[in-house]
């Protein structure tokens, strides 16, 4: 077949003669003729039976877990193959919904007469990220709101209501270098704070509803939400654990002159911009608690066993002020005039110390039951007779010190608190829901606080209630009963109640 092709392009050009380019084609259209007919020659029909289709592979459906997978702390990102570069997110909320007998004279936003009522509120709202460029280098960020119910936590001067609109605000900044295994070095907005292990508390691992006050007697007046602004230094030698800090004090928020204080009633200096000084060590005597980020656990329902002693300070040279004597009459009209009536100025000073012990009691798998207990003493030296009043998340409208469910928190004196609680066994009610009850007890004595014999009316402020644990700490349900005294008349202290259930969800 190939050598007739020649003879074959001889006979079409003389039968037909063309031009060049017509004869290259129809040479072209020939061979592939031919070719073709070449190829089905050589390669004959495939014979016998057809070959099975190939396998259709559906994907297999995964058998769903038995269980949740176990919370690792947060949203990790890593930013480097090997894990060592990563951002850690987590955020958290806790809703209360509250049944509150409010304090003698308490009025409502429209100036009405409330006895009693029911609330809501936000008691915290955050967003936490933890950032590691390496070993060496740490970055902590928190995000959040403290407080918000519909009269308070919002944004001031709103028109539309102060509870509206809150600052999502920044509550830590701060950027770690680890010199050695002894000694980290930081700065920023930070929680290294010193007096006690509760002054820097973690807020979502608490035993009880929340802290006492007692451990943060110049939150918001020289602080930001309890934070400082300046430089620290931490570590741990052994088991000795310790944080120092250095800090600018906030310019604070009180508005007073000479002329407006009180006789003899310490206030914070309005014009003292010197620096805070703070401490806390302890020595940990069983396991060594995890020291990444400033917040110190509540309890650690039965994973380790800690037993720390510690001790704490805090000092603020010419913190707080007071008029010794009589203001004159009449009152000075200008500023200047008010700062000239003589005053004298006072050195802040706090001193700690507290035990913490958490520990398992019965490592049996359908028991696992656990002990915990803080204790800790604190005394203040903030002026004469100084008082602060405070409730949390405060149903009561105005600016009265006593409204709502306002309690006397700290002041020139000394406190005690302790909080206790016990996990129970886990086969009451399954495997994953858990229950733990806990007490609270808060002591204060204030030198401001005296009845008109002279005598000083001591602070007896007692909660009881239950941690209904979900997922842990992550998801849990608190009810918590609170017997409050109303220190409108100092001469005959009554004790209002006030009941709280916490929603608290950790991500």
């Amino acid at each position: 077949m190939g050598a007739a092709l020649p003879l074959l392009n001889s006979h079409f050009s003389a039968l037909f003669p063309m031009n060049n380019l017509l004869r290259c084609v129809l040479a072209a259209g020939t061979l592939l003729t031919v070719a073709g007919a070449q190829a089905q020659v050589v390669v004959p029909p495939t014979t016998g039976r057809a070959p099975d289709p190939a396998p259709t592979n559906l994907p297999q459906a995964k058998p769903a877990p038995t269980k949740s997978a176990p919370y690792a702390g947060g949203m990790k990102i890593n930013i480097s193959a090997d894990g060592s570069k990563y951002v850690r997110i987590m955020t958290a909320h806790q809703l209360w919904v509250r049944y509150n007998e409010n304090n003698t004279g308490t009025v409502s936003a429209t100036e009405e007469a409330t006895p009693d009522q029911v609330d809501f509120g936000l008691r915290r709202s955050r967003v936490l990220l933890v950032s590691q460029l390496n070993p060496r280098f740490l970055v902590v960020t928190q995000l959040g709101i403290n407080g918000q119910s519909t009269i308070s936590g919002g944004a001031p001067g709103e028109p539309t209501g102060p509870g509206k609109k809150p600052q999502f605000y920044l509550h830590d900044a701060l950027v770690e270098y680890k010199v050695n295994k002894y000694l980290s070095v930081g700065g920023g907005l930070h929680y290294y704070n010193g007096i006690s292990r509760q002054t820097s508390f973690a807020a979502f691992s608490l035993i009880a509803l929340d802290v006492p006050g007692t451990q943060s007697p110049v939150i918001d007046a020289i602080d930001q939400t309890g934070r400082g602004l300046g430089m620290y230094a931490r570590g741990r030698v052994g088991n000795f654990d310790y944080r120092l800090a250095v800090n600018d004090a906030f310019r604070n928020n009180v508005s007073s002159t000479p002329a407006t204080l009180a006789t003899n009633v310490a206030q914070f200096n309005p014009r003292s911009r010197g620096k805070v000084l703070q401490g806390y060590f302890d020595w940990e005597f069983l396991d060594k608690e995890l020291n990444l980020v400033p917040f110190a656990v509540g309890n650690y329902l039965g994973a380790r066993r800690v037993f720390n002693l510690g001790t704490g300070f805090l000092y603020y040279a010419n913190g707080m002020y007071a008029r010794p004597q009589q203001a004159p009459t009449p009152l000075p009209t200008t500023t200047a005039g008010a700062w000239a009536i003589p005053y004298a100025k006072h050195d802040l000073s706090v001193l700690s110390a507290d035990l913490f012990y958490d520990t398992p009691v019965d490592t049996a798998a359908r028991n696992q039951t656990a002990f915990t207990v803080y204790a800790a003493a604190y005394k203040y030296n903030m002026g004469p007779n100084y008082v602060r009043y405070g409730g949390t998340l405060n149903p009561g409208s105005g600016s009265g010190a006593l409204r709502g469910n306002s309690v006397p928190v700290v002041g020139t004196g000394t406190a005690q608190t302790i909080q206790t609680g016990f996990l129970l066994p886990r086969r009451l009610l399954g495997p994953k829901v858990r229950l733990q009850p806990y007490a609270s007890y808060i002591h204060g004595r204030y030198e401001g606080l005296r009845r008109e014999d002279g005598d000083i009316q001591d602070v007896h402020i007692l909660d009881g209630g239950v941690n209904v644990l979900l997922d842990g700490h992550q998801a849990k349900v608190t009810l918590n009963y609170r017997a409050r005294p109303d220190f409108n008349n100092v001469e005959n202290i009554d004790y209002r109640p006030e009941v709280t259930m916490q929603l608290q969800v950790i991500l």
